[in-house]
């Protein structure tokens, strides 16, 4: 019997969440010389299914008017999904089909619908960075790794940003149909097989935008523009004419972080930019924007980002002609 994937896909679903992690279990089919999954796209009534793109997709079963067994149930994520409410006998039917499956999750924000059921309370999940604290504040209790690609707790499993739900269901191949078959379904694919890093390398979160009273704007600025020159709290208090007690306690305060982290933080942001264009060694990088060396970048550069430097520019690097 063919194991059923069903991908739960409301209204304003973003398609490629549904489309492609279908294609890799499709694909697997192929590779396996079986039909080992049978897919199936869910929706919450009847009648085509309007993505966010403005593509259409229609059904195959509708919550709550199907007894069919599910092995495994993922809910697709959407741009607008933190503003969904589920109504009542989606919920259930979620609940009810989760319980019997053999697992079940989410893609990128469809956690923002799954965890309105309850069903991750206390556990360990992700989702899109740029979602990660709008999830948190509206579930409280759950334990988000915001640089995973996906992750994986008991029989739950969710995944990262769009593109990650790939990842997630190469790695659902690869569980219940072993190694070789995941790797040839990645290569026909033309995917990684294990991408490196997490979603961090792809995260615009925390960048450095001024904020806070013009004068600390100002200096912000000027951090941003110069991230090169010792921006000490006593240069940064100089630039602006307070003292740097106040200075700190001031920027603190406005800002939300200490002058220290900011300028870290900016200084990061200029070191992706420069990576990014592909012309600078690391070493050259560090030098730029004002780490003390080439080590001192590395580190800085793998908390901020969850890839060496090195890394990062063989990932992002633009490509010239």
């Amino acid at each position: 019997m063919a194991k059923t994937i069903a991908v739960v896909a409301l209204p304003g679903v973003q398609l490629l969440d549904v489309s492609g992690p279908l294609d890799v279990f499709a694909q697997a089919n192929v590779e396996a010389g079986k039909k080992f999954y049978a897919m199936k796209v869910v929706g919450s009534q009847h009648g085509p299914i309007h993505s966010s793109s403005g593509a259409r997709l229609l059904p195959d079963m509708v919550a709550g008017e199907s007894a069919e067994r599910v092995d495994t149930l993922l809910v697709a994520g959407a741009p607008n999904a933190a503003e969904i409410a589920l109504s009542s006998h989606v919920l259930q039917w979620l609940r009810a089909t989760a319980a019997r499956s053999r697992r079940y999750g989410s893609i990128c924000t469809g956690a923002f619908m799954l965890a309105a059921t309850g069903l991750l309370d206390g556990r360990r999940v992700t989702t899109h960075w740029a979602a990660v604290d709008d999830l948190a504040r509206a579930f409280p209790s759950l334990r988000i790794d915001e640089d995973a690609l996906y992750v994986r707790d008991g029989k739950l499993r969710t995944a990262a940003g769009v593109t990650a739900g790939l990842d997630l269901a190469l790695a659902l191949v690869e569980e219940d149909l072993g190694r070789d078959i995941a790797k040839r379904v990645a290569s026909q694919l033309v995917m990684y097989f294990k991408r490196p890093g997490g979603q961090l390398q792809f995260s615009r979160k925390g960048e450095t935008r001024p904020t806070g009273r013009s004068v600390l704007q100002e200096v912000q600025r000027w951090v941003a523009a110069r991230p090169e020159l010792n921006h000490s709290i006593a240069s940064l208090a100089e630039h602006t004419g307070l003292s740097p007690r106040h200075f700190a306690r001031l920027f603190h305060a406005e800002v939300g972080i200490t002058p220290a982290a900011w300028v870290e933080t900016a200084r990061i942001a200029a070191a992706r930019t420069l990576l990014e264009n592909g012309h600078d060694t690391p070493k050259l990088v560090a030098s730029k924007c004002g780490f003390a060396n080439v080590d001192t970048l590395r580190r800085a550069f793998t908390k901020h980002v969850g890839v060496s430097p090195a890394e990062y520019r063989k990932q992002h690097a633009m490509q010239t002609p």
